[in-house]
């Protein structure tokens, strides 16, 4: 995969229209003016390129539409892209020299936990913003770290009552061993036990396993009736494997940080009736998501798939566009100062930044694989992240 390095400059017409003072869509020309920098360390290499590649959809929307409206206060943003290799090392190469030579005013990223936490140090001692629009386990709470996508509790606590009354009490918990499935199982047990249930087994495997026949057994042969899953990257092989099984027959998926980028990989049939708690389904009849699948498509092409890390990250760059008018600069502390206690339009309607806990409040949906894509079971409303800040 080449390297993204690349960054995402003023389209050729705008700079002409700016020598004749507007742009060619009517807005007054920002061609000219600096440039307002935004980072994203993301995973293009190294077994999550399925998460990467749909943040970037949602960032090159959003750049593009804020571009196309004269920027903010009459400045183009310019997003310039890292692949941090799904590896926490490299993240933190890539975020100092984004922050240190590039002079970012934020950045967006990563996917995983461990590459967030290696960061994290970086972004305090240089009291730089990063966006965090990844599905998470909670608890990265600090002055500099933004959270736009859900905690254990927004992700697990319908899922789990409805996985209980329609399918069993008995649940195996199977996820890669690092901190986030680590702690979505601790919230786990906790729901469970309090529903009455009882967990039949639990482990985790190593990033990167190819051969999953073993711990498939392990499930079959301990009675769950239900699986609750968080295994990103290798989700693929092995609900193929536990398909070919047969275990799937008799045992229901819960599964944690689904992306519908991963459903056409299944092949034919296969995916059916997996079980998720999402902030958006892009096949949803609610207009406003209906417009957002519509925009991202005409950007990209009408084949992308398009899950809840497209909206998440656009959503991070509207809010940065909107805490920047907010206080009326372009620094990194104005920017901080904007986002706490910011509300803002998403695609499926109001979303709150926590003035003290910096996650967000927002809608969320109880949804089924079904066909080539999710079906909405019931519309949750608006969850509130208990965010682990203490």
């Amino acid at each position: 995969m080449a390297k993204f390095t690349r960054r995402t400059a003023i389209k050729s017409a705008l700079a002409a229209g700016a020598a004749a003072g507007v742009s060619s869509l009517g807005f007054p020309a920002i061609a000219a003016r600096k440039p307002i920098k935004v980072g994203a360390v993301q995973p293009f290499s190294g077994g999550l390129e399925l998460y990467g590649g749909q943040a970037k959809l949602g960032l090159d929307l959003a750049v593009k539409e804020i571009n196309d409206a004269g920027g903010i206060m009459g400045s183009p943003v310019e997003i310039i892209y890292e692949d941090n290799k799904t590896d926490p090392k490299a993240s933190v190469e890539r975020s100092n020299k984004l922050i240190q030579s590039d002079e970012v005013i934020a950045v967006s990223g990563p996917i995983t936990s461990n590459a967030r936490d290696a960061m994290a140090p970086t972004f305090k001692r240089n009291k730089t913003p990063l966006l965090y629009a990844t599905n998470y386990e909670g608890g990265a709470c600090d002055r500099y770290i933004f959270g736009f996508n859900t905690v254990p509790n927004q992700e697990l606590a319908k899922l789990l009552p409805h996985m209980n009354k329609n399918f069993g009490d008995s649940y195996y918990l199977f996820g890669t061993d690092y901190v986030w499935p680590q702690k979505m199982f601790e919230t786990t047990e906790k729901i469970v036990g309090g529903l009455g249930g009882k967990v039949a087994g639990k482990e985790f495997t190593p990033w990167a396993v190819k051969e999953f026949t073993p711990v498939i057994r392990r499930i079959a042969d301990s009675g769950a009736k239900v699986l609750v899953l968080a295994v990103p990257g290798d989700s693929i092989t092995f609900i193929k494997q536990a398909e070919g099984f047969g275990l799937l027959k008799d045992v229901t998926v819960a599964f944690l940080g689904f992306s519908e980028a991963y459903l056409g990989a299944f092949g034919a049939g296969g995916g059916q009736n997996m079980w998720v708690t999402v902030p958006l389904v892009s096949g949803s009849d609610e207009p406003g998501v209906k417009d957002f699948a519509a925009r991202i498509r005409k950007n990209a092409g009408d084949d992308v798939v398009i899950s809840h890390y497209v909206m998440t990250h656009y959503n991070s760059m509207m809010a940065m566009k909107a805490a920047l008018e907010k206080t009326g600069k372009v620094d990194r502390e104005s920017l901080v100062d904007g986002l706490e206690g910011l509300t803002i339009a998403s695609p499926t309607g109001d979303i709150s930044i926590g003035a003290k806990d910096h996650h967000v409040t927002m809608n969320m949906y109880l949804a089924k694989t079904e066909g080539a894509g999710l079906k909405t079971v019931e519309t949750l409303g608006a969850l509130a992240p208990e965010a682990g800040c203490g």
